[in-house]
């Protein structure tokens, strides 16, 4: 016999479900919400990052960046920051910053080292020695590739990506990160982008630097040497990475592709490039700074840099370990195991 329905029970259970609805609607709208946030923002990020990799990229002959995988294997590159702006066209000018960088996807290692502008070398294009020179003057000799075929001579390691880009790129980036953060080693005054002197003043110790801030602590030299202003560099590309890679950075990524779009060279696809920023999410970044050991050098009546030959040696194997997909492994196994 089918037992009687009870018409209080029946609305007590009615008012139970559409209270569970009511509760898994209140979860699942924003997670919806947020869900297609992501689908839309993802879609925009996309089309601007594919537009403007296709704008940026600049072929070179000898591309080494077909010989590694950046989702598995350690890659270099080379940072070349020359003295344009938006009223000279990119290539008419000296490199005024070189910066060879090594990173492990798999362990996030990172290393760093800046070349002095000024340094003496063999300036090579096409393979062929074209004479002794400040390194900055290979890129008027031949732009990237004559820059990238003379660092490798230097370095004696390869450089599997390049990114050239001038000031305004720099600071447009700074100014879609919403600055960065650095410990400026140094208190002094120097010129804005505009070369107004001592319009800017730093003091020394930890500081959030906009863009002209942190232009002024990259090209200033007066104060030092050239050698300090490559450390000075490589601490502004650090911050740069950290701020970047931060997932507060992640809404401010269209603003930060839009603002290299007119100002940057580069051999890298638009894969490669998303390869090595989900690798460096993926993994804690350890970035290992590097410093030349040099000697003053007078040539042609003029003031250059001569690296120390132990010093250069030392580099060129830090950097030649670093590209050795099994380095890093080998550092990390316990003394114990590895006896």
């Amino acid at each position: 016999m089918k037992p009687s329905s009870n018409p209080s029970r029946r609305k007590l259970n009615t008012e139970k479900r559409k209270k569970r609805e009511k509760i898994i609607l209140s979860i699942m709208i924003p997670i919806m919400v947020l869900i297609l946030g992501i689908s839309v923002y993802g879609a925009k990020l996309l089309a601007t990052a594919n537009q403007t990799a296709q704008q940026s990229y600049h072929e070179i002959e000898h591309n080494r960046a077909a010989d590694v995988n950046p989702i598995e294997d350690p890659v270099s590159f080379l940072l070349i920051g020359v003295d344009d702006n938006e009223d000279r066209n990119l290539g008419s000018s000296r490199a005024d910053s070189l910066i060879y960088a090594t990173f492990n996807p798999k362990t996030g290692a990172v290393n760093t080292v800046s070349i002095p502008r000024d340094t003496y070398t063999g300036i090579i294009k096409d393979e062929t020695l074209l004479e002794y020179n400040r390194i900055n003057t290979s890129y008027t000799a031949g732009e990237e590739q004559a820059t990238i075929e003379t660092v490798e001579n230097l370095l004696q390691n390869p450089i599997h990506y390049y990114a050239t880009f001038d000031f305004d790129a720099f600071m447009d980036i700074i100014d879609a990160l919403g600055g960065i953060e650095v410990n400026v080693p140094i208190t002094f005054s120097e010129q804005d982008s505009t070369g107004k002197p001592n319009q800017i003043h730093l003091e020394k110790g930890w500081q959030t630097l906009n863009s002209e801030e942190a232009l002024a602590l990259a090209r200033t030299r007066k104060i030092d040497n050239d050698i300090k202003r490559g450390e000075r560099q490589q601490l502004i590309i650090e911050a740069i990475i950290k701020k970047a890679l931060s997932f507060g950075s992640i809404p401010q990524y269209t603003n930060v592709i839009e603002a290299v779009g007119n100002n940057l060279r580069t051999n890298m696809e638009l894969k490669d490039m998303f390869a090595v920023i989900r690798a460096g999410m993926k993994n804690s970044l350890t970035i290992q700074t590097h410093t030349f050991e040099w000697q003053p050098l007078t040539r042609y009546g003029a003031s250059m840099v001569q690296l120390d030959e132990a010093s250069l040696a030392d580099i060129q194997s830090t950097f030649r370990q670093s590209l050795n997909p099994q380095s890093q492994l080998v550092e990390e196994t316990p003394k114990e195991e590895a006896e």
